[in-house]
C-alpha cells in the first residue's frame, strides 16, 4: 500500500472514521485532558474505561504492532491517518505508558516468541502497567556505572540494589531492568531483566516534586526474584538491549503528541483571556507574534516527525535522530507552558481552591514540572553529545549513554 495518499488510503480513512464514529462515547469526545488524568494514580471509569476496553480489542491503541500479538497490525500511514482520526473526534488514545512507548518496542525486537506472547497482548489492552529501572543514585548520566546486583540463584535470579527516578513505580505491575550481572566489567556486564513489582523483595518509596505531584520513586530490591525466563537477551547483554529501549523513549518524548494540546489551543486560550481586536486577533501584538512563531515552530516539528519516519520506512528501529527530536520537543513543550502561564495571567498561578479553574490548575503543575523534561530520557546536553559524535561524526570526548 502506498503511503502518500491514493483510493486505498482514502477507503481507509473512511473506515477509521466510522469505526470511531461508532465506538467513541460522546460523553469523553473533547476531554482532552483525560490522558493526563489517567497516566498517573487515576484508572479509567464508565465511558473513559469503555473506550479503552474497545480500543484494545481493536489493537489501534498500537495501530503498527503485529496483529499476532493483538496489535492493528496497520501500516504506517494507516496508524497517521487513525491517529488523526482520533484527533479529529475529540478523543485521546488510552492505551499509553511506557509498556506501549518503550518496553513493548524492545520486547518486539529482542524477545523470545514466549515472553512476546506472554507480555505484549497485556500491553495492547492497557492491562498492566510497566515501570523503568535504570538509573541508580551514582548512576544517572553515566548509566553503565550501576550497581544494582543480580545473582543466579539457581532456579531464579536474585536481585539486590536500588534505583531511582522510577516514574509510575508505585502504580505498576512490572519493572524492565537493568542489573549487574558481570562485576568484572562495565557495558559487558550488564543485563536486561523483568521484575514483578508485587512481591515482597520491592519497596517502592514516592519523591514529591515541585509540582505537587509524585510520578518518580525511589524503588529498593531486597532478594527480589526474576524467573529465569525473565531475561531479555543473553546473560551480560543487557547494554544493547537497554540503548536500544533508551531510542523508542526518546522517540517517545519527541512525538508531537508531548507538545499538549497542540498549538491551536495556545491561540484560542489567548484570545479567551486576553481578548480579540477589531480583526478577530489576539489582542495583544506582541503576544501574537509569539503564539504564531511557537505554533510554526511546533508544526515543523510535527512534519519533520514525518519526514524522518518517511525517510526510515527501510529501517523500523530508532536512530540518533530521536535525540534531535528530544530535543526539539522538549523546547516547544516548555515555550507552551510559558506562554499558557502568561496567557491566563494570575489565574495561570493558582495552586489550589474554587477561584481557579481544573485546566489552569493543570497549566501551573505542567509548566513546573515540564522544567524536568531537560533532564530525563537523557539530558539535553546528553543528546547534543549523542548528535555530534553519530551524526555530525565530531571527535568523542565524552562519555554518553
Amino acid at each position: 500500500m502506498a503511503d502518500f495518499g491514493g483510493a486505498e488510503l482514502d477507503a481507509f480513512r473512511a473506515e477509521a472514521r466510522d469505526w470511531l464514529e461508532a465506538n467513541v462515547p460522546q460523553s469523553i469526545r473533547g476531554d482532552t485532558a483525560a490522558a493526563m488524568r489517567f497516566a498517573g494514580a487515576d484508572k479509567p471509569t464508565g465511558d473513559h474505561l469503555l473506550w479503552k476496553q474497545r480500543m484494545g480489542e481493536k489493537g489501534w491503541g498500537v495501530p503498527t504492532w503485529p496483529k499476532a500479538y493483538g496489535g492493528g497490525g496497520l501500516s504506517a500511514a494507516q496508524a497517521r491517518i487513525v491517529n488523526q482520526e482520533i484527533d479529529r473526534i475529540g478523543a485521546y488514545n488510552p492505551i499509553m505508558g511506557m509498556g506501549v512507548s518503550m518496553f513493548g518496542p524492545t520486547l518486539l525486537e529482542y524477545g523470545t516468541e514466549e515472553q512476546k506472547q506472554r507480555h505484549i497482548p497485556p500491553i495492547v489492552r492497557g492491562e498492566l502497567r510497566w515501570c523503568q529501572g535504570y538509573s541508580e543514585p551514582g548512576a544517572g548520566s553515566d548509566l553503565a556505572s550501576l550497581q544494582t546486583k543480580c545473582e543466579d540463584a539457581g532456579d531464579h535470579w536474585k536481585i539486590n540494589g536500588q534505583k531511582i527516578w522510577t516514574s509510575g513505580a508505585q502504580w505498576a505491575d512490572w519493572c524492565f531492568c537493568l542489573v549487574r550481572t558481570d562485576t568484572s566489567k562495565k557495558h559487558e556486564g550488564i543485563s536486561f531483566v523483568l521484575i514483578n513489582m508485587h512481591q515482597p523483595g520491592v519497596e517502592v518509596r514516592p519523591i514529591r516534586l515541585i509540582a505537587g505531584n509524585s510520578p518518580f520513586c525511589e524503588t529498593f530490591f531486597t532478594d527480589a526474584r526474576a524467573e529465569k525466563d525473565d531475561m531479555v537477551g543473553p546473560l551480560n547483554g543487557g547494554w544493547t538491549i537497554g540503548k536500544r529501549l533508551l531510542q523508542h523513549e526518546r522517540a517517545g518524548q519527541g512525538g508531537s503528541r508531548l507538545t499538549g494540546g497542540g498549538p491551536k489551543e495556545v491561540a484560542e486560550l489567548a484570545k479567551r483571556y486576553v481578548g480579540v481586536d477589531d480583526k478577530g486577533r489576539i489582542d495583544d501584538t506582541d503576544l501574537r507574534m509569539r503564539v504564531a512563531r511557537y505554533q510554526i515552530d511546533a508544526r515543523a516539528h510535527g512534519l519533520t516527525i514525518e519526514r524522518a519516519r518517511a525517510e526510515a520506512k527501510g529501517n523500523s528501529s530508532p536512530s540518533a535522530t530521536t535525540s534531535v527530536m528530544k530535543n526539539s520537543s522538549t523546547w516547544i513543550g516548555q515555550t507552551r507552558a510559558e506562554l499558557l502561564i502568561e496567557i491566563m495571567g494570575h489565574q495561570g498561578l493558582g495552586w489550589e481552591g474554587d477561584a481557579f479553574s481544573e485546566s489552569e490548575l493543570e497549566a501551573v503543575r505542567g509548566w513546573l514540572g515540564g522544567k524536568a523534561w531537560t533532564i530525563f530520557g537523557g539530558s539535553q546536553e546528553i543528546q547534543n553529545n549523542i548528535v555530534s559524535k553519530r551524526i555530525l561524526g565530531l571527535p568523542d570526548t565524552t562519555a554518553s549513554s
